[in-house]
């Protein structure tokens, strides 16, 4: 028996019955040789931390905009923090940490330069429209390793795919990584506006702290517990009524207060515009891509989604000098 034979052994032991079990996975669009060593969603997990759309996460926008401070969050300090709850949880129901952490670390990699704002710009200018969550899916099946994607397991994309409110994972694990997105933003963006100033934890309402807590550690600890104790022993992932209808409200107040603040998001129009040029540039200008996207084409791709494939994939500081290198102008030099 192979070590990764003991593992899948361990896990029908030990994981909840409600648990994807790595043996069982659905598999891969393309068949390989297994691990000796490692299960096929810890070998996922591996994959996307060593991939380079992991790596552009630490420049990409979280909530502010190219902050001064060290201590901010970005797009891959976010990832982390997903993961470490998603873990968490997962680990207390018993469910598979390997699939969870996978789809935790995977799911905002397809997310554009500046945030949520990139996100609205590409979608707005792109015929063929924009969601961050089904771009890291093809980040991670088609645009990764010079177009062969890192061929990740169904499960493991599925939960990508399906991060977002609206959708619906297959997986328990997929469902603890979604709830665990949103208990991540709301914790971290918090935090992020106190020290920012935009706020304190005063002006959240009496009701909101009375149920969930008046600090960021106590809310995320609030919040994890609530969901490990409304979900032991069942076919799904749930909140209590009360903490549920809590954190939609601090999440409603996180809007209202943060995430369209003028303070907040005072540069927010000039980094859509900037998107929004840089997509017009490269969709006019094809021959302009770089040689890994211009084969995307001559393989059939549209010139819309291979043009959004590019920008999406910059950092917040590869696109503003991309920018400044095709729209400003130079000084004169003899």
């Amino acid at each position: 028996m192979t070590i990764r034979e003991s593992l899948e052994q361990r896990e029908k032991e030990y994981l909840s019955r409600y648990a994807a079990l790595s043996c069982e996975s659905r598999g891969r669009d393309r068949d390989e040789p297994q691990c000796d060593i490692r299960p096929v969603y810890q070998r996922d997990r591996d994959r996307i931390i060593h991939c380079k759309a992991f790596r552009r996460l630490k420049d990409k926008t979280q909530v502010f905009l190219a902050p001064e401070g060290d201590h901010y969050r970005t797009r891959l300090t976010h990832t982390l923090e997903v993961s470490q709850n998603a873990r968490t949880i997962a680990k207390a129901l018993r469910l598979n940490e390997d699939l969870t952490e996978a789809i935790a670390l995977g799911h905002d990699l397809g997310h554009t330069p500046f945030g949520h704002a990139g996100e609205r710009a590409l979608n707005r200018v792109c015929t063929l429209g924009f969601e961050h969550n089904v771009q890291s899916v093809r980040t991670v099946e088609i645009l990764e390793k010079d177009g062969a994607g890192l061929n990740l397991t169904w499960e493991t994309r599925d939960g990508i795919l399906n991060h977002q409110t609206s959708g619906s994972p297959s997986t328990l694990e997929g469902k603890v990584v979604r709830l665990s997105d949103k208990i991540a933003y709301i914790h971290h963006d918090m935090d992020d506006a106190v020290r920012a100033g935009i706020l304190t934890e005063m002006d959240v309402p009496a009701e909101i702290r009375a149920v969930l807590g008046s600090t960021p550690g106590a809310r995320l600890d609030t919040l994890i517990h609530d969901i490990v104790t409304n979900s032991a022993d069942k076919n799904d992932i749930v909140m209590s009524d009360e903490v549920w209808k809590a954190m939609r409200a601090i999440r409603q107040f996180m809007f209202e207060s943060v995430y369209t603040n003028p303070a907040a998001k005072s540069e927010e129009g000039k980094a859509e515009e900037l998107v929004e040029r840089l997509y017009e540039y490269f969709y006019r200008n094809p021959d302009k891509l770089p040689k890994q996207y211009k084969e995307l084409m001559n393989k059939g791709e549209e010139r819309a989604r291979v043009t959004c494939d590019y920008v999406a994939s910059m950092s917040d500081r590869y696109a503003i000098d991309v920018f400044d290198e095709l729209f400003v102008p130079k000084s004169w030099e003899y």
